[in-house]
């Protein structure tokens, strides 16, 4: 039980600390916009950091 507990403070973390970039970034008005600009650019960084991950230097 703690470790569900743990894991749902821990992505409570991550959707407030999102928001909280988002917020800052772009403001109340643009919250919506902001939002999927920075969903956009959490997911290119990710497919960018895993994409070197399979290859391996020869």
């Amino acid at each position: 039980m703690a470790l569900l507990r743990g894991f749902f403070w821990f992505v409570l973390f991550i959707v407030f600390t999102f928001s909280f970039v988002v917020l800052f970034e772009y403001g109340p008005r643009d919250f919506t916009n902001g939002v999927k600009k920075e969903c956009a650019r959490v997911k290119s960084f990710v497919v960018k950091q895993t994409a070197g991950i399979g290859k391996k230097k020869p």
